[in-house]
């Protein structure tokens, strides 16, 4: 679990950042998670495009993604989620 601070510095610089990954109708599939995997590997840092009607199911998603990528959620607007998840050397 990272600090708060860490998480605002992290949210502060994914500000200019436009999702790399985005949920389709479907939901959460394999592809998806490979896609978020190489995303994080290749970036650190990212942003994902929730495709979810209802704030909770969003926000079930986002944790369900965070848990499948072993990355930290660090904040959600509306629709897109933030992930964080350092490289592996």
């Amino acid at each position: 679990m990272l600090a708060k601070e860490k998480k605002r510095e992290l949210a502060a610089k994914a500000h200019s950042l436009n999702p790399v990954v985005m949920t389709g109708a479907k939901g959460i599939t394999e592809n998806l998670v490979q896609e978020m995997h190489a995303a994080l590997e290749a970036h650190e840092l990212i942003k994902v495009r929730v495709n979810a009607a209802d704030r909770d199911d969003r926000q079930a998603m986002v944790d369900e993604l965070a848990n499948l990528t072993q990355a930290e959620h660090i904040k959600t607007i509306g629709h897109v989620a933030i992930f964080y998840r350092k490289r592996r050397d």
